[in-house]
């Protein structure tokens, strides 16, 4: 096997506070390879979205290693190694879908006609070709997400870390984007880590599911998806689906006992 694209080794992660340490990672091994789809599962205050956060380099280990295409998240970080996309949509209400969009590749320094091609093909990628000039009050919650997508993916990183991006959208929204994103990621070809409290997304999405346990967040439980690459929705339906489900909640409460 190719080495991993992400790498974590006795990583832990220890918060001091006036009211006394808070252990939020503790001893997490894993390895993430190229192509993966790999989500992160566990109750709130596990400890999943710090460990986002390490490898993107908004939070630093204080034991342990972890290594993002073979060198530090800091100089990932400054490589552009990856597109994150947040809880909120996070969209600058005074630009436009397509400005939004641009701003990382202004950052970056792109041509304006770079800017500009970029920009079409990840709005023609996540289905709103058409809506580059619309603001972001103009759109729909999905669809915001989805924008928010777009700008993540403009400067083509290989990597996508995703924390639990659609949460706060209704059911049937997220159904709709659970599937667009399979897509996105089967077209791509990005590796992507994605943050969920939802056990049937956290299986439907992906090719690993990582189970984590209460506070000090360790990984309770790896689970290696049987399901075919292309997910039709009705696959829930399926009795490996349902199995995989039952061994979530299985780790999910194992978990919790060891807490």
């Amino acid at each position: 096997m190719s080495e991993p694209v992400i790498s974590a080794n006795n990583l832990s992660l220890t918060f001091e506070t006036n009211d006394g340490p808070v252990h939020a990672l503790k001893d997490v091994n894993l390895d993430v390879h190229k192509g993966d789809f790999v989500s992160f599962i566990g109750p709130s205050g596990c400890g999943k979205t710090t460990f986002l956060r390490v490898m993107a380099d908004l939070e630093q280990q204080t034991a342990g290693t972890i290594t993002v295409n073979g060198v530090t998240p800091e100089e990932a970080r400054r490589q552009r190694a990856y597109g994150y996309v947040f809880q909120a949509a996070g969209l600058y209400p005074w630009r436009t879908i397509g400005g939004n969009i641009r701003l990382p590749l202004e950052i970056m320094g792109y041509s304006r006609a770079e800017q500009e091609q970029r920009t079409a093909d990840v709005l023609d990628l996540v289905e709103l070709a058409g809506f580059e000039k619309k603001y972001p009050w103009q759109l729909s919650g999905g669809m915001q997400q989805r924008a928010s997508i777009a700008r993540a993916l403009a400067f083509d990183a290989d990597i996508l870390l995703m924390d639990e991006p659609f949460g706060a959208l209704d059911e049937i929204v997220r159904d709709h984007l659970n599937e667009q994103l399979l897509q996105l990621w089967d077209r791509t070809g990005k590796t992507i880590c994605f943050v969920t409290h939802s056990i049937p997304e956290a299986v439907y999405l992906s090719t690993r599911i990582v189970v984590m346990s209460p506070r000090p967040g360790r990984i309770a439980d790896i689970i290696e998806s049987p399901l075919p690459r292309h997910r039709p929705l009705d696959i829930r339906d399926s009795p490996e689906f349902i199995e995989i489900s039952h061994r979530v909640r299985d780790g999910l409460r194992a978990g919790h006992g060891d807490d």
